[in-house]
């Protein structure tokens, strides 16, 4: 069985990969954090040891898995499967200064897998996927289902008319399993999103499927949010993007290796809930 190491084990997409992966490899789950049969250690130690793996998964940050790819010229690697993020695309252009700044980190951090890889002959591929969800731990859509079952009141902002396709953290991993063994997905980025693209203003109504108790709907103008973002913490890059469409072309990936996700399931938001 080929030996993977899995980076960002305990994430998001991670808790379901790590099932999927274990019949047909010697998994090599790594974590900061103790756990019981995976190996102890932070990407950015630059004198720990790593054990010889034919096959790495990064679903962590991908800055860290490149520095770490420079600093380990591993002989027995020869695939390497990593999750970056559309907002590398959607987020070039922010008036938000910080993610301009992320959007470029992500970038560069691609660059440097592939030319890496490419210099040692190691096989590569790079998903961006959209808006992730399904473990209860993502940024977005877990925090406001969270708000709407404590204080059963759902924000909603008006007019909010941006195309959203959220993305199940289980058809991710699904996906870094069928390219681990597919040339055809070798040496290509791909967008990612799931099966279903709907307004945004409408994905946030359909949290009221996650809230275990009852959430009144409560609509807010954009003009409004705008003037609440400092004292709210919403990010002026959020709002300036609530009338953008944020979506994948998921026509290679499916073309390529069989990529189909499903329709956003909102009652898989918070996994209590699912």
């Amino acid at each position: 069985m080929p030996t993977i190491l899995v980076f960002g084990a305990s994430g998001a997409i991670g808790r379901f990969a790590l099932p999927l992966l274990a019949p047909d490899h010697r998994v090599l789950p790594v974590s900061r954090t103790p756990r019981s049969g995976w190996i102890v250690a932070d990407l950015n130690d630059p004198v720990a040891a790593w054990p010889e793996a034919e096959i790495a998964l990064s679903m962590g940050p991908l800055d860290a898995f490149a520095d770490w790819l420079v600093r380990n010229p591993t002989k027995t690697l020869r695939r390497i499967v990593a999750i970056s993020s559309m907002s590398a695309q959607t987020k070039q252009n922010s008036p938000d200064p910080a993610e301009r700044a992320l959007a470029l980190r992500l970038r560069e951090a691609e660059a440097r897998v592939r030319d890496t890889a490419a210099a040692r002959g190691i096989d590569w591929t790079i998903f961006r996927p959209t808006l992730i969800y399904g473990a209860g731990i993502d940024r977005t859509l877990a925090p406001l289902a969270r708000f709407a079952q404590r204080w059963h009141i759902l924000p909603v902002p008006l007019g909010a008319s941006g195309l959203r396709q959220p993305v199940h953290a289980a058809d991710l991993a699904a996906a870094c399993k069928l390219v681990i063994a597919n040339p055809a997905a070798s040496g290509k980025i791909y967008e990612l999103g799931g099966g279903e693209r709907l307004r945004f203003d409408a994905m946030i109504k359909r949290l009221r499927e996650s809230v275990s108790e009852f959430a009144l709907p409560l609509p807010i103008p954009i003009v409004a949010l705008r003037l609440l973002a400092r004292p709210a913490r919403i990010a002026p890059g959020a709002l300036a993007r609530l009338r953008v469409d944020l979506i994948a072309d998921n026509s290679a990936a499916t073309r390529d290796f069989g990529y189909a996700p499903r329709p956003f399931r909102a009652d898989a938001v918070l996994p209590s809930a699912a």
